[in-house]
Formats: structure tokens, C-alpha cells, sequence
């Protein structure tokens, strides 16, 4: 994903000045999907411009401008949405903590799980008060950001608690090992 993406995806919800978009991002957009900043967003809208995805579609006092998507933009936007997400660069933290889990002693292992599934268990709480506080949709794209973004969030913190409790519950077994203290062996 990209800013571009991201902008273009609020604007197609509804036009917005740079200021509006600043302040989605300071919310649960920029918590949960994407973070960006004004020294960010600015430019971006400029690019956009230059590139036909979005206009200014009115100016206010001490120079706000009012962008909304264009045609272009929302074509663009369509088919990055349809697009399947391609195997490009990844870097996950949370991911990356998995696969090492299994070099440390079981000690840690047991502490890193417990904390993964008491953290994972609070912020699909927290999700769950979000998703009560979201009002009923009106049928417009504005009314349904967030939404479905929520709801997939709260299925990945349940995932992954209940992930974290079933490696939990396996250690000793086969789910993870005690790393064997010594030289080495080699990796086939």
C-alpha cells in the first residue's frame, strides 16, 4: 500500500481539505492501517495533482484547499483495490518476533506468548468498543470507513490469541524448542 492509495481512498469517500486528511490519519486510520503526517500528506496531494487523481475543488481562507478524487484517480484507486497484493518487500515486525521465538529458552518463550496473547486480547477488547461505537451505516462510503477495517482487525487479535494460547499450551512438545546450547548444526 501506498499514501497515494490511502489518500485517494479517503478523498473517494469524500472531498477533504489537507487538514481533514491530517486528522484522519491522526485517528484510527493512521493507527490501524497507515500513518502519515502533514510533512507527508501535502506533497502527496501534490503529486496527485500533477498526476490528474485529484483536483482542488475549492479554496478556502489562508489557502486551504478543498481536493476531491478524480475520474482518473478513482480508476486508479479501482484497480489497486482489485488488484491481489503482491509479494513485494515485507518487513513485520510482529512476524519476524514469531519466527524467533524458538530460539530462546522456554522461560521467555512462555512470557513472549503470554504477553502476546494478553495484548492481543486487550486490543480486540478495545476493538470491540470501537465496532459498538461506530454509528449505523447511512449508506455512504464516509459512514463505512473504518468498518470492515475494524471487524478484520478484531479477527486477527482473536487469531492471534488464540494462536499464542494453542503454542502456549504445546510447549514442550513439538511447537517450539528449547535452542540447544552449543555449536551449531547446520542448516540443510
Amino acid at each position: 500500500m501506498s499514501l497515494s492509495h490511502a489518500l485517494l481512498g479517503l478523498l473517494a469517500a469524500s472531498p477533504a481539505t489537507g487538514y481533514d486528511l491530517a486528522r484522519e490519519f491522526e485517528r484510527d486510520f493512521g493507527r490501524y492501517a497507515w500513518q502519515a503526517g502533514h510533512a507527508s500528506i501535502y506533497p502527496e496531494l501534490g503529486k496527485l495533482a500533477a498526476r490528474e487523481l485529484v483536483q482542488v475543488v475549492d479554496e478556502g481562507p489562508r489557502g486551504s484547499k478543498t481536493y476531491d478524487i478524480t475520474p482518473a484517480g478513482r480508476e486508479e484507486l479501482r484497480q489497486w483495490l482489485l488488484r491481489p497484493p503482491g509479494s513485494g518487500v515485507v518487513r513485520n515486525s510482529h512476524v519476524l518476533r514469531m519466527f524467533l521465538i524458538p530460539v530462546l529458552d522456554e522461560d521467555d518463550q512462555r512470557a513472549m506468548l503470554a504477553a502476546i496473547e494478553e495484548q492481543a486480547t486487550a486490543a480486540a477488547a478495545e476493538l470491540r468498543v470501537v465496532l459498538s461505537t461506530i454509528p449505523p451505516s447511512d449508506g455512504s462510503p464516509r459512514s463505512e470507513l473504518g468498518r470492515l477495517a475494524a471487524e478484520f482487525g478484531l479477527a486477527q487479535y482473536e487469531a492471534t490469541r488464540a494462536w499464542a494460547r494453542r503454542t502456549l499450551d504445546g510447549l514442550g512438545g513439538s511447537a517450539t524448542r528449547t535452542p540447544a546450547r552449543g555449536p551449531r548444526a547446520s542448516v540443510r
